[in-house]
Parts: structure tokens; C-alpha cells; sequence
């Protein structure tokens, strides 16, 4: 049998491409599966693994895991698992011999499926028979003076074991079920009283002749004590001999690598150090700790050696050695926050953590302030503790006590300090954007310990800002040779930061007086900012961030007009920029920036619009398609798409800047037109090549339709100051003609997504400024954006814009939607029919019913329902009706079947006549005639009946729809909604609609005494206009009776 299962696991793993050998392969490969699910695999696999002369690895490997997964399985009972435990502890004397050849040790591979399999063979026999485990594996390792240096095989294989034994009892990373959690303590606390000592001596043993044995061992008997510290007896380790010689080991000086054997001791024992520290204790022990371990000196002499200090600005700085320490100090760090932060500490403890504070606060802000982002990064989760304590104990006692505040200058300094640029970046350039993300990334890590700072100590966080910003503007101003682009970045860069303080809560200015100190501090950083020569400064990042401040704070601004001219002349020069990232971010900045102080720039207009009329040129450019820019941020797009939708804030913000209130209308039109009138003539130029297939004509068209759209856009802003008024006619006439143009183009080359695309959005963007007049050419657009192609995310798109068209116009649109409704229907209900491929189409298939259904809401409300039964539609209403009950009962799409209800709903409320409700509390006394004002407008006579004869109905078909289950919350919503259903046919129909309800629910089966309480449950709830004052939903009681009647039933 043997023979066979390692001829088939050969066979398996052969790589040949022989046509024969593959067939054989699947066949093995099958047996394989086949032998993994016997239960008495693991005997053949055993003898396999542990033969002499040995099979090829691969059987080995494969056997040696059929066992392994056999014990892990708890497949076996004590006998098997002993008989196993003797095979492989056989094997393991065996092979693991003092003198062993590195040929016939197992390879590494090998022995970590071995140790696996050896310790889920203690994890099952340790507590009951194998209580020699750990000797068993130490007596391999050699005696006190022979471990670690006769048998290394043994010796590695030892600390491998305890390794791969913390792992298993004692990983907190690692999620285990309750029963492994008891069974691991069982374990854990077994370990402590029969073995840890045993074992800790070990430890000791080896590291006390680390000199003379292998280094190797060394770093793995350091590494094994750092995981087994965490829940060990804390003195079998913490004592003079093994302190002395993590000592020896972490202080070595000379090392010339830190890949070295001697770098790797040495960083073992610092981790060790950590480890030791953050063990879980009480805060008097931990501070004890700490002071027993002279953390202090050791720290301090790892800093003061020439890897740390000599060599810090070198190439050969140790940077490793320094993440290291870096490491100690932070848990360190962390440790003593955590007790001074520890009300019920006593206060001599108290006082040894708050002089081990001052003792670690410099080392800590030595490692914050490393030239390395990665060691800085190290110690930032125990700064932001210190800082948090801090402020959390000035808001105790009020102030912070004078030891901790000495320390907060110092912190801030350090954290603005390291805000900076290193003198080795390079800002802008492509092959360092990976180190620009990451160093953008511990800015913004760095601003929290800001924030905190400011919360705490916040006069001196103004003072100290303020200090930095004036400083850098005054060498600026006097030309001072040492200042150079980091210096103003950072100052800048804090001036952004600066103002989530100084604007948090009434805004830069209250009754145009600075609205706090820190408002105060910031309006004059930008008196200073505006009044230097900053923006011409040559560094693309300092030009980048002077707009960005000025767009922040336009406020300043507003109530300091006189500096307007200034920035906007620095604005229009950067939007010229030759630095493409520069100057496609200008122009979106330069938006921002002349939006909100568009009233104060109008009698510059004119001059603006000439100035930057170079840069509204489109010339279209096809996409790439290597694919690079795939990666790129929106920020730092530079492919011509990007630098296209960045042009198109230009055209914003020059509708925007023309139709301020100050610009004569004539001056708009003029504007307006010397804009739009290069745009037309391109279109007319470029309209036959895209006729014709050219890929990039149609794309240019594409560009002047979004830009006459983007245009219009900005124009369009006079209605948020007039929300009532209508564009001038002569004003609008100039934006017809762009929408002439639009359309022809649309109507030539509607096939094209990418122009419809285009259309759609001009279309919504140009209402505005069209006003009614859009209404004349409303059946082009319906005809050009709908096409035979068209996608149903186009038509939902478009129903949306078409819903605020006639919501706009609703008093004027009548005449058009009548004749344009059955035709635009006719082509959503084809698209609504269509079958779905995909997740994708299903998504976009329920977006297009929600759009249809708000549509039809829109014009239910807006008192346009009667465009659904006039007599040129009145063909499609029945079309409707079916659609609306269809949703309702599919069971695949709740929302819009709730939504489906809703309509109907409205067109019973809107169609069905006056209410016929009884008098509150009295079904009795109902009569046919109406007893409230409650009426509708324009009431289609037979619609009562009609809606009993085809919507009642419902409230018993969608419950019985397949599928349908009243538990699922979003069914519930629908019949929610069907019970408001139910009350609305009833306050149309009045109590003959509570008799024929009591017919249905008895041919339906249920009993007159359970139907009498339905309809009653109906007829009681409220309906007449008294009931609307209640508090909450005034018909709470019933559709909750309902849904419970329908669960029932169900």
C-alpha cells in the first residue's frame, strides 16, 4: 500500500506535459482525494515519512500532512495519537543528532509541517501522558553545557517547538472559538507549574554563552522569549543574569550591517526589551519594572552610540537599529501615559511615572523628529497618548501643571518641524509620487497631534503658528538667501491648517471684526500673504497653495476688496502656468475663487474674460490607450480628459464672472457671445468629419456641447438670487441659439453616447437660461436624447431632468407633454421589458422604474395627472396601470414595488372624487354622500370603482406572490404602504367598499367575526381631516393590523 501511495503522489506532482503522464495524473490525483478522506490514511503516510532511505520530498511532505491533519482533527483516539508521538519522537532522535550533516537534516519546509504536527500532538496528550514533552525536545538541544553549541539541529528544532507552541496556546491575533480559549489557559497554566522554569533556565543558559555558539540560535532563543514573556512568570525572565545579557547584546557597538548576525542579536534583544515592557501588569509593578530594566540608560546609550548619533546623517545611518529603539521608547512611552492616566494610582507611583515622563520625553521627540518618516511613524501612537492626557488633564484641573506644559513648546516645534519637507524630496516629480502619498499621509497624521495641541494649549499653539507664518514671510520680504521653498510650503501649509481653528464657528469675520484671537492672528497672515510676492515665488507646490488659501479663505476678501484685484491678477497669470498640474488645478481654484466674490469683480469682468480668452480653446485629443494614467489620483490626471474637465471650470467661471448683477445686460450679451460664437464656429467646421466616422470630430463636438452647457451653468447663477425671475428675453435668445446648435449637432449624430451624454447635460444646465423658451424645442431634445440606442441609465438620467423641466414650467408644459407623453412612454416601456443580463442591468433596470415612478409622482402633484387620460393618451393609461401593478408584485424589487403603491395611491387621492368617509368611530353611519371639503380638482367620474376593481385587489395578490415573505423588512414596507392603499379606496368609496370587503375576506375563508374586525380595524382609521393633526402616523394602528393580517395568512 505504501508503494502505491508514493508512486501516485509522484505521479501527481510530475510536471511532464506527456499526454500519458497527464492522464495518470488525474487518476493520482483522485486516488489522492480519495485517501486524504480515509481515516486510516494516516498509517501508510506515518511509515512513509518516517522511513529510511527517505522518499522523495514531496511524499514526504504530502504524508507528513495527511498525519499532521489526522491529529489536528481530533480523528484518533489516545492509543493512535501515542503511537504517532512515538514514530515521529523516534524519527526526530534519529535525525536530530549531535553532529548531524546539514544534508540529512530536514528542510525547512519539512520541519515547520513537523513541528506543526508535534504540537498538535501536545495540545492533545500534554495535560494527560506527554508531561516529558518540553524535556523530551530539551534533551535534543544537549545539556547545560553542551545546549547550543554540540547539537544545533537539536537546538534550532527546540526553539522551534516553543516557538510553534506560543503560537498555538498563546497568539491573541489569532480568533479561536470559546472551547479552544479554555483549552488554551488549561494549557497555558499546565506549561507554568510543571515546565516554564525548566525552561526559562534554558533560555539563560544559551544566552549566557551567546558569544561562544551559533548567532543564529542566539536571535531565535531572543525571539522565542519575546513571544513567551506576554504570559510567563515575569521573574523567570527579569533577572540579573538574563538582564545583563540582553544588555550586552543590545549595546554592541561596531556592526557593520544590521543583516548581519550580530545585527539581528542585537535587534532581537532591543525586541525582547519591548516585549518584557509591554507584558500586562499592575501600574506600581510596571513602573518597577521599568526602573529595574534602567529603560532610561539603556535607551540613552543606544542614542548617544555612533549608529544613532555619528552616523545619523550619513548614508550608513542604522536605520533599523533605530525603528527598533524606536519601538522600546514607544511602548515605553505608552506604558508610563497609561499609569499617570490611572486615578486610582498611588502617588508614589505617580511620581516615579511622572519623572520616568520627563526622563522619556526627550528620547521620544529624538525619534518624532528622525529624518526617517518611518521612525518618526514608530513612535506617533504613544505621542498622541501623552498629548491626549494632557489635554484631558487640563480639562480636570484647567491648566496643565508645569512639568507637562514645559513639555508642549517642545512637542509642537517638533511636530511643525517635521511637517517640512526633507532636503531630499523633489515635489512634482513622477518616479517620487509613491514618497509624496506617504509623506501627505503623515501630515495628516501629524495635524491630529496639531489638533490636539490646540485643544490643550491653545493661546500657545496661536502664538507659536503665528510665529512660524510672520518669520518666513519676513525673510521672504527681505530676501533672505537661506529661505527656500520648504520653508515657505510649511508656512503656508500651516496657514491651511490654521483656519479650521480660526473659521470653526461664526466664520473669519462677526459684524465685520475678527470673530476670535485666532481669526485676528489668521486675517493678518493673509494681509502678509497677499502683500508679499508669494505667488510669483518660482515652485510649483508654493503657487499651488497660495490659491488654495485665497479659495479658503474668501472671506478675507469680502471684507478686504482692495486686495481682490491682486489675487485675481496673480490667478489669471498662474491659469497661464507652465506647469500642467499648476495650471489645470488654477482653473478650478479660479472658480472657487470668483464665485463667491463675484458681486465685488464685475467691473473687472470685461478685463478677465480677455485674459484668459486663450485658454477656451478645445482642442479634443482621442484617449490613450496604453493605459497609463489608469492609477493616477483626480488630482494628478494629466490625461487630456482631465485636462478637459478641469478647462471646463473656465467656461463656469466666465458665465459666472458676466452675470454678476453689476454687468450691464448688454455687456452680458456681448460676453456671452464672444464666447459662444468661436464654439459655434468650430461645431459648424467640425459637424461633417463627425458625420462621417471621425472619431476625433465627434469627440471635439462632444467638448463644445459640455463647454456651451458648463457655460450656461455659470450663467445661471442669477437665479439663486432671483428665485422667481425669468432670464431677459434678449438675454435668453443668445441661449437658444446655443441650444440651436446643440441640437442640430445631437440630431446628426445621436447614435453616439458620448454626445448624448454631452446633450443630456447641457440640456439640464441650460433650463435657467432658456426659461419657457426651452419648452419650443423640448420635442427635439425628447427625440435627439432618447434614440433607438439609448441605454436605460440614459433614460432614467433623462425622466430625472425632464421631472425638474416640468416642475419648473408646470403651468406652461401641459400642451407639450400631451403630445409628446404616449411616444416617450412607448420607448421607457420597451426599455422596461427588455430582458437583464447581469447584475449591471438589474442595478440599471430598478433605477429606470424609480425614475419612471418619480415622473409620474411629479405629475400626479403638480395637478398634470389629467396629461395621463387626456384623449390623445388615454390608449397608453391601461399600459400604465398594468406596469404599476406589475412592480407592485415582484417580489425582486421591494422598493419600487412600494413606490408602485405610491402612485397608485395618489391617482386614487387625485381621480377618485370627494371622500365618502363616515363620521369618526361610526362605521354605521356612512353615507354616499360626501361629509368633508376634502375634493380634487379634476375628479374622472368612475375612477372610485375603478380603482376598487383593479388596486384593491392587490392587498391580497402581492402577499401571494412567489416569493413574497411579510418577515423580510422591505416586504413589510410594501404592505405598509397597500394598507394606506386600503384607506384611500375606502375614503373614495365609503362603506360599500367595507361591504365588498367582507364578501372578499369570506370567499377568501375567513370567518365573519375576524372580518368584522378587519373592516372595522379599516373603517376606524382616521380619515378625515381632524385625524391629520395627530401626532405621528395617524394610521399607525391599522397598516400594523394589516401587515399582522397578512403574516398570519402567510
Amino acid at each position: 500500500m505504501d508503494a502505491q501511495v508514493e508512486n501516485a503522489i509522484e505521479i501527481a506532482w510530475n510536471p511532464s506535459p506527456d499526454p500519458n503522464i497527464q492522464n495518470l495524473r488525474a487518476q493520482a490525483l483522485e486516488f489522492l482525494n480519495q485517501l486524504r478522506a480515509d481515516p486510516t490514511a494516516w498509517q501508510v503516510c506515518l511509515v512513509l515519512f518516517t522511513r529510511d532511505p527517505r522518499p522523495l520530498e514531496v511524499v514526504r511532505h504530502f504524508s507528513l500532512e495527511v498525519v499532521n491533519n489526522a491529529v489536528q482533527e481530533h480523528r484518533l483516539d489516545a492509543e493512535s495519537l501515542g503511537y504517532i508521538k512515538d514514530n515521529l519522537m523516534g524519527y526526530i532522535r534519529q535525525m536530530y543528532t549531535p553532529g548531524s550533516r546539514q544534508d540529512t537534516v530536514d528542510t525547512a519546509h519539512i520541519q515547520n509541517k513537523l513541528t506543526q504536527t508535534m504540537t498538535y500532538l501536545f495540545a492533545s496528550l500534554y495535560p494527560s501522558s506527554w508531561h516529558t514533552f518540553f524535556d523530551d525536545f530539551r534533551a535534543l538541544a544537549g545539556d547545560s553545557t553542551a545546549i547550543g553549541s554540540v547539537n544545533v539541529a537539536g537546538t534550532i528544532l527546540y526553539m522551534r517547538m516553543l516557538s510553534q507552541v506560543n503560537d498555538e496556546i498563546a497568539d491573541v491575533l489569532v480568533s479561536r472559538s470559546s472551547e479552544e480559549q479554555r483549552r488554551n489557559t488549561d494549557l497555558k497554566d499546565l506549561v507554568r507549574a510543571r515546565d516554564a522554569q525548566k525552561i526559562a533556565v534554558s533560555w539563560q543558559e544559551i544566552l549566557a554563552k551567546w558569544r561562544q555558539i551559533d548567532l543564529m540560535i542566539v536571535e531565535m532563543c531572543l525571539r522565542t522569549v519575546s513571544r513567551w514573556v506576554s504570559w510567563t512568570e515575569i521573574s523567570l525572565i527579569v533577572n540579573e543574569a538574563m538582564i545583563t545579557n540582553f544588555l550586552e547584546m543590545a549595546g554592541q557597538q561596531g556592526i557593520s550591517s544590521p543583516e548581519s548576525p550580530e545585527g539581528k542579536v542585537r535587534d532581537a534583544a532591543i525586541d525582547t526589551f519591548t516585549e518584557i515592557v509591554g507584558k500586562k501588569m499592575k501600574p506600581a509593578d510596571k513602573i518597577e519594572l521599568i526602573l529595574f530594566l534602567n529603560l532610561g540608560n539603556v535607551v540613552g546609550q543606544l542614542i548617544s552610540s555612533p549608529a544613532l548619533s555619528e552616523l545619523r546623517t550619513t548614508s550608513t545611518y542604522d536605520t533599523d537599529l533605530a525603528e527598533t529603539v524606536a519601538k522600546l521608547v514607544n511602548m515605553t512611552v505608552f506604558d508610563i501615559v497609561k499609569v499617570l492616566d490611572n486615578d486610582s494610582v498611588d502617588d508614589r507611583t505617580r511620581q516615579l511615572a511622572d519623572e520616568l515622563c520627563q526622563l522619556f520625553i526627550p528620547h521620544l521627540l529624538r525619534f518624532f523628529s528622525d529624518e526617517y518618516d518611518e521612525i518618526c511613524s514608530t513612535v506617533i501612537p504613544s505621542l498622541t497618548d501623552l498629548l491626549t492626557f494632557f489635554r484631558k488633564l487640563k480639562k480636570a484641573k484647567g491648566e496643565l501643571p508645569s512639568q507637562y506644559y514645559a513639555m508642549i513648546g517642545p512637542i509642537l516645534d517638533a511636530i511643525i518641524s517635521k511637517m517640512k519637507y526633507d532636503e531630499t524630496a523633489s515635489w512634482g516629480e513622477e518616479d517620487e509620487q509613491t514618497d509624496e502619498a506617504e509623506f501627505q499621509e503623515l501630515r495628516k497624521r501629524l495635524h491630529v497631534l496639531q489638533q490636539t495641541v490646540a485643544a490643550t494649549e491653545e493661546p500657545l499653539y496661536i502664538d507659536t503658528l503665528s510665529r512660524v507664518v510672520a518669520n518666513t514671510f519676513s525673510k521672504l520680504g527681505s530676501n533672505d538667501p537661506s529661505l527656500n521653498w520648504r520653508d515657505l510650503d510649511l508656512a503656508l501649509h500651516e496657514m491651511f491648517l490654521f483656519g479650521e481653528l480660526a473659521v470653526k464657528n461664526q466664520g473669519l469675520y462677526q459684524k465685520r471684526e475678527p470673530s476670535s484671537v485666532a481669526s485676528n492672528r489668521l486675517i493678518e497672515m493673509m494681509s502678509s500673504m497677499v502683500d508679499s510676492e508669494i505667488a510669483t515665488y518660482p515652485h510649483p507646490s508654493i503657487q499651488l497653495q497660495y490659491m488654495e488659501i485665497c479659495v479658503r479663505y474668501y472671506q478675507f476678501f469680502e471684507q478686504n476688496s482692495a486686495s481682490v484685484p491682486r489675487a485675481l491678477e496673480n490667478f489669471v497669470r498662474l491659469t497661464h502656468h507652465d506647469h500642467i498640474k499648476v495650471r489645470t488645478r488654477s482653473w478650478y481654484l479660479f472658480l472657487r475663487f470668483v464665485r463667491p466674490l463675484r458681486s465685488q469683480i464685475g467691473g473687472v469682468s470685461q478685463t478677465i474674460i480677455q485674459a484668459i480668452g486663450d485658454l477656451l480653446t478645445i482642442k479634443a485629443e482621442l484617449p490613450d490607450d496604453s493605459g497609463d494614467d489608469d492609477m493616477s489620483s483626480d488630482e494628478d490626471d494629466q490625461s487630456a480628459d482631465a485636462v478637459f474637465t478641469a478647462q471646463l471650470y473656465l467656461f463656469e467661471a466666465i458665465g459666472v464672472i458676466a452675470s454678476t448683477g453689476s454687468v450691464p445686460a448688454e455687456n452680458k450679451i456681448i460676453y456671452a457671445r464672444s464666447v459662444m460664437g468661436p464654439l459655434f464656429a468650430d461645431m459648424e467646421q467640425t459637424l461633417g468629419p463627425a458625420k462621417n466616422g471621425d472619431e476625433r470630430a465627434v469627440l471635439q463636438i462632444h467638448h463644445i456641447i459640455m463647454a456651451l452647457g458648463t457655460l450656461s451653468k455659470g450663467f445661471s447663477e442669477w437665479v439663486s438670487a432671483s428665485p422667481g425671475a425669468l432670464p431677459p428675453v434678449e438675454f435668453s435668445d443668445e441661449f437658444v441659439k446655443a441650444s440651436e446648435a446643440i441640437l442640430v449637432a445631437l440630431e446628426s449624430l445621436n447614435s453616439s453616447m458620448d454626445i448624448r451624454t454631452a446633450a443630456r447635460s447641457a440640456f439640464s444646465r441650460m433650463i435657467a437660461v432658456l426659461g419657457s423658451r426651452l419648452l419650443q424645442q423640448l420635442p427635439r431634445w425628447i427625440d435627439g436624447l432618447l434614440s433607438l440606442s439609448s441605454t436605460k441609465d440614459e433614460m432614467s438620467s433623462f425622466l430625472r431632468v425632464l421631472g425638474q423641466v416640468t416642475f419648473t414650467f408646470k403651468s406652461e408644459i401641459f400642451g407639450i407633454l400631451d403630445t409628446l407623453l404616449t411616444p416617450l412612454l412607448q420607448r421607457i416601456f420597451a426599455s422596461l421589458a427588455e430582458p437583464t443580463a447581469g447584475t449591471d442591468d438589474v442595478i440599471q433596470l430598478g433605477e429606470l422604474r424609480r425614475e419612471y415612478l418619480n415622473f409620474l409622482l411629479i405629475l400626479l402633484n403638480q395637478d398634470l395627472g389629467s396629461v395621463l387620460v387626456s384623449n390623445t393618451n388615454q390608449a397608453t393609461f391601461d399600459t400604465i396601470i398594468g406596469t404599476l401593478e406589475h412592480f407592485a408584485r415582484d417580489t425582486s424589487d421591494y422598493p419600487n414595488g412600494r413606490l408602485s403603491i405610491s402612485v397608485l395611491i395618489r391617482m386614487t387621492a387625485v381621480w377618485g372624487g370627494p371622500d365618502k368617509i363616515p363620521e369618526a368611530g361610526n362605521p354605521a353611519a356612512a353615507t354616499t354622500d360626501p361629509t368633508s371639503p376634502i375634493s380634487t380638482a379634476s375628479p374622472l367620474p368612475g375612477f372610485d370603482t375603478f380603482a376598487v376593481s383593479r388596486f384593491s385587489p392587490l392587498a391580497w395578490s402581492i402577499p401571494a406572490s412567489s416569493g413574497f415573505s411579510a418577515k423580510d423588512p422591505q416586504a413589510r414596507q410594501v404592505l405598509l404602504e397597500v394598507a394606506g392603499l386600503q384607506v384611500e379606496i375606502y375614503k373614495k368609496v365609503g362603506v360599500n367598499y367595507l361591504d365588498r370587503l367582507r364578501e372578499e375576506l369570506g370567499g377568501m375563508g375567513v370567518g365573519a367575526q375576524e372580518a368584522e374586525v378587519y373592516v372595522t380595524q379599516l373603517a376606524s382609521a382616521p380619515s378625515n381631516p381632524a385625524a391629520k393633526g395627530q401626532k405621528g402616523d395617524p394610521m399607525k394602528g391599522w397598516r400594523n393590523f394589516f401587515v399582522g393580517f397578512v403574516g398570519r395568512g402567510a
